[in-house]
């Protein structure tokens, strides 16, 4: 199977179960990635944790598929099968699998091992990437001509400046766990094996909370990146304004019955 789903009530962990290719994605991974999706998508589920089984996260398109595309003609037929669409979500697939999918829920990559080429991609998809200590990123595809197809060129300047996006992508180096989380690339640095497991913490954490206004906040933040000021205040206003509608005026009245006090937020 390429893809296993463990699910909670809240949180379900989403894993790309092929080890034996350090997770490389190929056609049926690829589907199967953007189904698991969709389903959490549709899901009472209220985060996802994505990881790969094993000991690496991703090492990108699987080069024994791209290899076999070396026709012009089968390439071609290959990405319009995929289709590439690009809109609201969920959309997919893209060659990665989920990589063009916009969901409506947050998302956090729990990294082991290499994040590499299109799975770096993946990484970067993700709204928060959690990173074990012996990690690592890199644009490996440089070396073998394979270009960044699956947003790794739209979001690696968005999350560290394009000098930085440029020099990372051109050279194709390893970016270590430590330098990622320096420049932005990863959020967390946590213990060699315990990525997936800090992950889900962290869903968890967040999956408590009130989920009107975390994803507000959340489409707020996406949709309002490179906006003029004024209209990106226009479009956190009416984001805001909904999510205090359906449960943030309930919440006052919590707090105002007691709930909160002496800063306690266990039960909220």
């Amino acid at each position: 199977m390429a893809v296993e789903i463990s699910k909670t009530d809240d949180v379900w962990t989403i894993i790309h179960n092929r080890p034996e290719a350090r997770n490389a994605v190929d056609t049926e991974a690829a589907h199967a990635l953007v189904e698991a999706f969709e389903k959490f998508e549709e899901s009472e589920a209220k985060v996802a944790v994505f990881c790969g089984a094993g000991d690496h996260f991703c090492a990108g398109w699987d080069l024994k598929l791209a290899a076999s595309l070396a026709d012009p003609y089968k390439l071609e037929d290959y990405f319009t099968d995929l289709g590439f669409p690009v809109g609201s979500a969920p959309v997919g697939p893209g060659a990665l699998g989920p990589s063009r999918m916009e969901l409506s829920k947050p998302v956090i990559a729990a990294i082991e091992g290499a994040a590499v080429a299109g799975g770096m991609e993946l990484a970067l998809w993700a709204d928060i990437r959690i990173m074990a200590e012996t990690a690592y990123q890199g644009v490996y595809c440089r070396r073998w001509g394979i270009t960044l197809m699956d947003g790794g060129s739209v979001r690696l300047p968005r999350l560290v400046g394009q000098g930085k996006a440029l020099e990372i992508a051109m050279t194709g180096r390893k970016v270590t766990a430590e330098e990622c989380y320096r420049i932005g690339l990863a959020e967390k640095i946590v213990p060699h094996g315990s990525a997936r497991a800090e992950a889900e913490k962290m869903a968890q954490e967040i999956a408590r909370f009130p989920q009107q206004a975390v994803r507000a906040d959340r489409r707020s933040i996406i949709e309002t990146r490179g906006m003029p000021l004024r209209e990106a205040l226009k479009v956190e206003w009416a984001n805001g304004l909904e999510a205090i509608r359906l449960e943030g005026t309930a919440g006052a009245g919590r707090f105002r019955d007691g709930a909160g006090r002496h800063g306690d937020f266990e039960d909220i």
